[in-house]
This record gives C-alpha cells, structure tokens and sequence, in this order.
C-alpha cells in the first residue's frame, strides 16, 4: 500500500466494521474500527480522499415484517459518529452503497476528507459477489485497498469481485490486512520450534481441517472446550453427557493416530469442571481423573489440566490460540481459559511468538486483560481460521493473483 501514490486520488477502503452495538445502536466494542484506522490516517496524510465500505451484520436474514430492511439496526449511520470522534475529522455519509447519493458525494470530495457509505449487505449483489454492484462501487474511486481481513474469507462484490476493475498499480492490502496476513505466515511459514497449537471450541467438526494441517508444522498440540470430549471418547474414556460428535469419533481416532506417526504430540484434559445441567446455576464439581461419570458434563477444563498445558505453553517459541477451553461465558467455567491467556502471555514475555486468532479466544484475551501482552490478535475469526488451515482467502487471491 505504502508504494502507491494518493496525492489527490479517491480511495475506496473495504473496511470490517462489523462490530457489536447496543439497543440504543451504540458501539460496545471499537476495536475492528480502530484497527482500521491507520489504513485511513496514512491515506488522509498522503493527500487522498478515502471511501469506506464495510457490512453491518445479516440484515438481508432479519426482514422486518413487512419484508423490508431494517435499517435502524444495521445501518453504518450509527458509527458515524464514533468515527468522527476517533479519526477527529467530519465523517460524510452516503444513505446508499454505489447508488445516486454516493456517486455524488463520492465526487463532491475533497482530498484529506472521509465518506460512508451504508451497509454492502443492503445490497442483494453483495453476497452474490455481484459484478454489477462491484462495477458500481469501483467506479467511485481511483484506487481499490482492502483492509478487510475479517470479510477476506467471503468471495463478496466488495471484497473481491470489484478488485478485478483495478490493475494491479491501483489496488493493495491495507495495513491492517498486510498484518494479519504477515502474522499468520509466520506461525504458517516459519514458526520456531517448540510450536505449540492451542485449540478449543465446541466442536469438533468446526476444527478439524485446523488440526490436520497443524499436524505437519506443530509439536504439541493442546485441546480443550467441548470438542475434546470427542477425541476422549475416541480414546476409550468415559464422558458422562458431555458434547460428543458421535459420528466423527472415527474422524478424531484417525487424527490421534497421524499425530503418532507424525511425532506431533496431542494433549487432552486430565480432568474436567463438570455439571449436572448447561447452567451457570448448575452444581459445579472437578473430576478426580479423566473419567467423567454419567449424568452430568465437562464445561472447561480443571485443575490438573491447566497445570499441565500451562508447562506445554510455557516451552514453547511459536504458540497460535483458537478457541476457548471452556463455557468462559459462566463464572465457573472460566478458569481454564483464562489460565491459557496467562500461559500465552507468559510464554511471550519470555520471547515466544503468540498469535491469538477466532472470535471467541479473541473475546477471551481482551477480557483478562492480557491483549497487550501477547504478540498479535486478529480482527478476524473466520478469515484466520481459514488462512491457519491453509485455505486460499477470496479476498485475499483477488489483490494478489
């Protein structure tokens, strides 16, 4: 990005500005927005104009009524302000995406000033990766950066489709795009051994082809969350009525299995929090060992166990998260996860380095504490997920191909 010229050009920015809001369409959570500002402050600093495009949740799913849209809850007027106040400059808005009102104000601007335009999924094109549609945003604008890691993996209109209507002088990654990208080569491409992988999560289809291409690169790799009660019952453990994926019991057997063979080491709990019933009301007790009896369900990890990763984690030079121990969301259930953040953010400080990548280990670091302490978070949750399991991101081919 930082070789193209933009003195005096207008510049449409694909931004992931999907954040969360409150009922009165508040920001509760600005991270994805600040990330994306340096992209736009170095573009403003240069002389360009910028134009941002960014979804807003599903509201093509969430009908009114009547069939129309929602526009109160999904519109990007309600970051409007919020922008204004973190860039500290007069935010324009556009009330369409590529339609009469943004051509216009697209061309009314001014270099150093800022436009925003509404929600791409307002558009039916956008999901459908639309040509149309992408012609039509391209056209407001001399160059394409897609600073978007968090859509990357969605072959969108605006994420990918519109690349194509500009040569390769006149598009690029965003810094923040060029972040993520380089972070996620490094434990990809060159991790330094030990190279400890933590994953968790719910299920264990989620994060399957995750966990068979870190077979090749890892040395050690920790489970834990719901989906590891799939790979102890593959191993002959008794599991109560924790979440197992009965038919792919077979699957996690073949996995354990090419670990073996492999010399990639896969940890599994040694002893879990466990209650009678899905409830942070529920009767919480450790189990003594791995076993857990029938009647009631493993919701995080325990004590022995997160001694025992803490020690793994702590060895290591390359560590990537994904994916919470346990049910964090309850009191009692979150231990184990953030014990992982200690031990991440630990390991780093003695020169390991950390990548915390999906949603919900994403949402775990920033509520210990700990985000600063640990060498990269990213912004996007499925994009990362895709890129760790070696996956082509839509997004990403389209500028680079």
């Amino acid at each position: 990005m930082k070789s193209l010229n933009f003195k005096d050009k207008k510049v449409l920015v694909r931004v992931d500005f999907n954040v969360p809001l409150n009922e009165d369409g508040e920001v509760t959570d600005d991270t994805r927005i600040r990330r994306a500002l340096p992209t736009i402050n170095y573009i403003l600093d240069q002389g360009g104009s910028v134009i941002l495009m960014s979804h807003l949740g599903r509201p093509l799913s969430k009908l009114n009524e009547d069939g129309t849209i929602n526009k109160s809850a999904f519109s990007l007027l309600n970051l409007k302000e919020h922008l204004n106040e973190l860039l500290d400059n007069k935010v324009f808005f556009a009330e369409d995406c590529g339609g009469e009102e943004s051509r216009k104000k697209a061309g009314a601007l001014e270099p150093g000033q800022v436009l925003l335009l509404e929600n791409t999924r307002f558009n039916k094109g956008e999901k459908q990766g639309d040509d149309a549609f992408a012609k039509k945003l391209a056209d407001l604008a001399d160059i394409f950066i897609n600073d978007a890691f968090g859509a990357a993996h969605r072959a969108h209109a605006s994420t990918t489709t519109i690349a194509k209507f500009f040569d390769k002088e006149h598009k690029a990654f965003g810094l923040l795009m060029q972040s993520e990208l380089e972070n996620g080569q490094k434990v990809l491409l060159e991790p330094k051994a030990p190279f400890v992988a933590i994953v968790g999560g719910a299920k264990v289809s989620d994060k399957i082809p995750l966990v068979r291409n870190l077979l090749d690169s890892t040395n050690d790799i920790c489970i834990g969350g719901g989906m590891a009660y799939t790979f102890l019952a593959a191993r002959g453990y008794e599991v109560g009525d924790s979440l197992v994926e009965q038919d792919k019991i077979e699957m996690a057997s073949e996995i354990l299995e090419l670990a073996m063979e492999r010399s990639t080491k896969i940890h599994l709990p040694m002893d879990s929090v466990i209650a009678e019933e899905f409830s942070p009301k529920a009767n919480f007790k450790v189990t003594e060992n791995t076993n857990i009896q029938s009647g009631w369900m493993g919701l995080d990890i325990g004590p022995k166990t997160i001694s025992y990763f803490t020690d793994v984690i702590l060895k290591a030079k390359t560590i990537v998260w994904n994916g919470p121990m346990g049910v964090f969301e309850f009191d009692a259930c979150n231990k184990g996860t953030f014990a992982i953040a200690q031990a991440v953010a630990g390991a780093t400080e003695e020169g390991a380095f950390s990548l915390v990548g999906g949603g919900d280990s994403v949402s775990a670091i920033n509520k210990s504490g700990l985000s600063a302490k640990v060498s990269f978070v990213s912004t996007g949750g499925g994009a990362m997920l895709e890129l760790l399991e070696g996956k082509t991101l839509p997004g990403v081919a389209a500028i680079t191909e």
